[in-house]
């Protein structure tokens, strides 16, 4: 946990970075002013979880790579999106992180979520290991879509957060569709196998806290993701408009 905290001081960067622009900023959904609101843009911006290529970490399969150099980057973005889920989810989309602060148990615990390990409910391991099942061998490139798929697979054992997790194919969404997601009452509906319910299981290395039965009945907070390119090598402008 600590090495993962050390990657937020190589965001810390200079004022004269931001482009003078009178037009607002925005962050995930917050509007902000570039003159009148650099720190709070700062202080977004390092809040944010970052992971890249790492090597050195127990062999994925206990035989395969030690290091998703090359090969790990869709990975590794398919992650601080779920981070970032996490984060909303268990946090507050308000959350700042601050050098020196002593942060909730609950930021520990999602950082566990994503640690390097096999047991960790986001990990290169687990992700590379249930994309076997998506037709990609240990070691090779994801698209979009698959690691989706991989991380929709991978919630389901995630009782911590209980999340409902949608892909909308062909860049359609569906109301009716979300709406049944959320409200169901089967936690680990599409798993190959659940978690038991047992109140001395560890999920995510954490005990299971009191009223997570209960809260698996009600409505899911919901990841919804849309694989769609818009550019080759840059964004095309047609797009632009409608994305604000």
């Amino acid at each position: 946990l600590f090495l993962a905290t050390l990657t937020y001081d190589t965001l810390r960067f200079e004022y004269e970075d931001f482009p003078e622009t009178k037009e607002p900023v925005w962050i995930l959904g917050r509007k902000y002013s570039v003159f009148t609101e650099k720190e709070e843009i700062l202080l977004d911006v390092t809040s944010r979880l970052w992971f890249t290529y790492r090597k050195n970490f127990p062999a994925i399969g206990g035989t395969g790579p030690t290091s998703d150099t090359g090969w790990g980057c869709m990975l590794r973005c398919g992650q601080m999106i779920f981070a970032q889920a996490l984060v909303c989810r268990h946090l507050g989309r308000d959350w700042r992180w601050i050098k020196g602060k002593r942060q909730m148990d609950n930021y520990y615990n999602v950082l566990n979520a994503f640690i390097d390990k096999k047991d960790s409910y986001y990990s290169i391991h687990q992700i590379a290991q249930m994309g076997v099942g998506e037709g990609k061998s240990i070691g090779q490139w994801y698209g979009p879509n698959t690691v989706a798929q991989v991380l929709k697979k991978l919630a389901t054992f995630d009782t911590w957060s209980s999340l409902a997790v949608h892909i909308a194919m062909d860049n359609t969404v569906v109301m009716e569709e979300i709406r049944k997601l959320c409200q169901s009452n089967v936690p680990c509906a599409g798993a190959a196998a659940c978690p038991a319910l047992e109140s001395d299981v560890l999920y995510n290395g954490c005990p299971e806290d009191v009223g997570l039965r209960e809260r698996l009945t009600l409505w899911k907070p919901l990841v919804l993701l849309i694989p769609l390119r818009l550019g080759l090598t840059e964004i095309n402008e047609a797009y632009i408009e409608t994305l604000k």
